[in-house]
């Protein structure tokens, strides 16, 4: 692709009021041996095996903007990885535990797709002017994935959502994890098939049946929704990837460790690159239930995109890794 496009996660200048409340402070600290084992024991991470891959794009269909290219080798140790996206009942507990406030609830703001949206008018702060589809909504964060009126209790098994970068890393503490590289995340999410558009193969749809969570439709006002939802996907829907981890294309995006630089794999590290020193913006990765090839066409598995640390929207989760 040779036009540019934004990505579908809005970043967090679009969403903040102008007078934000005051951020909460109070967080109680559990971060201990004990936590950390308990929550290691209810995160199923698969053991991905150390390896020489191609990353980057091989089919010259990523946004220019995004720097998916040069294709270039990259070798990295064994490591482990989630099988799914944290969910909302894994994130209920490490609140809980910990007494933890996200960014969104300490803003008291976050962005909801207008088709989803679930409140009332006067919620909705404003629209975002570059993708006027996404709602600055009062009252919205990971228990209100839609707005205010919303809630989780039918979604226990769906990726937590309205979590920044921060909250992520906050979790993978308490876990006794860590968030993954962009390389690692690469490596894993093509399960084995090294050089292919998807983790599945090169078809996105393969004997017409759907792989991923992403639009069908014409966006971002009609989705027929052919894979089955219009928003978010229960985190184990359609099949694992050859490592055994679920939709590492679609449904959310996911937060890696890596600033993002436009111009890094033009001298990557060729053993377990870990990306720039620093930066304004954070790796996401994987695309998310809004993303069309008419669009937003990052669910491939080289697209890359990136978002501010303190970013929040209903299409945003995170999945753990370990070394």
């Amino acid at each position: 692709m040779t036009e540019t496009a934004p990505c579908c996660a809005p970043s967090s200048a679009s969403t903040k009021p102008s007078h934000p409340p005051v951020a909460a402070t109070h967080v109680r600290s559990a971060l201990g041996d004990t936590a950390r084992l308990r929550s290691r024991n209810r995160l199923k991470l698969e053991e991905i095996p150390g390896g020489t891959f191609a990353m980057g794009d091989h089919f010259a269909e990523g946004y220019p903007q995004d720097g998916e290219r040069p294709v270039h080798d990259v070798t990295l140790p064994d490591f482990h990885l989630a099988a799914t996206a944290v969910t909302n009942a894994q994130f209920a507990t490490f609140v809980k535990e910990t007494d933890y406030v996200t960014t969104a609830e300490q803003l008291g703001v976050s962005a909801v797709f207008h088709l989803a949206f679930d409140g009332h008018a006067s919620d909705v702060l404003h629209r975002a002017k570059r993708t006027p589809w996404w709602l600055a909504v009062k009252g919205a964060d990971w228990r209100h994935p839609d707005g205010p009126a919303s809630e989780i209790s039918d979604r226990q098994n769906h990726p937590v959502v309205h979590v920044s970068w921060d909250d992520a890393s906050a979790y993978c503490r308490w876990a006794g994890t860590r968030l993954p590289t962009e390389a690692e995340w690469e490596y894993a999410a093509r399960g084995g098939l090294d050089g292919r558009r998807y983790g599945w193969g090169d078809e996105l749809t393969p004997r017409g049946q759907w792989r991923c969570n992403i639009w069908q439709g014409q966006f971002p006002i009609v989705n027929s929704e052919e894979d089955g939802y219009l928003t978010t996907a229960p985190v184990k829907s359609y099949r694992p990837n050859g490592y055994g981890l679920w939709q590492t294309a679609g449904n959310v995006w996911e937060w890696s460790q890596d600033w993002f630089d436009r111009a890094y794999y033009e001298s990557s590290a060729a053993y377990s690159p870990s990306g720039p020193k620093d930066g304004t913006q954070r790796i996401i990765r994987g695309g998310s239930y809004l993303c069309h090839v008419s669009y937003c066409h990052r669910y491939r598995v080289s697209a890359r995109s990136s978002n501010t640390p303190d970013s929040t929207a209903g299409n945003i989760g995170f999945r753990c890794a370990s070394d």
